[in-house]
């Protein structure tokens, strides 16, 4: 439980079951450079082995774990000649309402949270590639967090985030459906929210450039996010920038500045 557990709240007494869906739905990319085909094909080889359909398990399985899901379920697959997938379907867990937080905060990292869910799943798909010419590889994962019950799935934003690499982040959170009071008065959303990066400690919150697009009257949610720093040792494969020209490492700094850049905003660029 978070510390000191959760507070009171004032409950909204249901009529049944909450028939609310709760969406958290995020693309991860990873960028970096491979300064020849050889070393394309071996970053291509490093991501399949790291995030392989095993390695994903686990990560889903962890996340089950931080919001109290039971796995019913998993269906995983690795694909030639790259890329891999997992779909874990999840049913709730006993809980009192009375111990749920439905407040903003930063969800955990990884520790013991007890969550309410029905009829919901968690999946994964990556999409290594490679620029055939410039360099430049992209790794991307797909993930998707949809829960029926009496809390968001933003709990587990915090520790998908930092479970895999994060040079770029966008997430969508939507809240679909409605659920009656006992006076038969439907309610098209059952917890405060203001924005996805309520959701996300300081720490993160310095570290990325975030955007923000919201449609409150509709309960969608969108946060775009960036690395702020540089540094571009981190983003070299096997080569090491201490052994180039100046030149050419600006020439390199200025294609994953424009690759980043690109993804960020959606849009080619010039």
């Amino acid at each position: 439980m978070y510390p000191g557990g959760a507070p009171e709240l004032n409950k909204l007494k249901l009529h049944g079951f909450n028939n609310l869906t709760k969406s958290l739905s995020f693309c991860i990319y990873d960028i970096c450079y491979a300064s020849n085909e050889a070393e394309r094909d071996d970053y291509i080889a490093y991501i399949d082995e790291r995030y392989s359909a095993d390695r994903l398990t686990e990560i889903l399985s962890e996340t089950c774990s931080i919001i109290g899901a039971n796995i019913l379920n998993i269906a995983r697959q690795d694909y030639e000649p790259q890329g891999a997938s997992v779909t874990v379907l999840i049913s709730e867990e006993p809980i009192d309402p009375k111990t749920v937080d439905t407040t903003e905060h930063t969800g955990p990292l990884p520790d013991s949270v007890v969550a309410h869910l029905d009829k919901s799943h968690i999946c994964v798909h990556t999409y290594p590639e490679s620029h055939p010419e410039g360099g430049l590889c992209t790794f991307r994962a797909d993930i998707e967090v949809s829960t029926c019950g009496l809390i968001s799935p933003l709990n587990a934003l915090n520790y998908l985030i930092h479970a895999l690499e994060s040079d770029i982040v966008t997430v969508d959170y939507r809240v679909r459906g409605f659920t009656r009071d006992t006076r038969g008065v439907k309610h098209f959303i059952d917890h405060d929210i203001t924005s996805i990066q309520n959701f996300m400690p300081d720490s993160m919150k310095r570290s990325y450039d975030m955007v923000d697009v919201n449609v409150y009257q509709e309960n969608i949610f969108h946060t775009k996010m960036m690395l702020k720093d540089f540094d571009l040792d981190h983003y070299m494969f096997k080569a090491r920038p201490e052994t180039m020209s100046d030149a050419e490492r600006q020439r390199i700094s200025d294609l994953l500045w424009k690759e980043m850049h690109e993804i960020y905003f959606g849009r080619n660029m010039p």
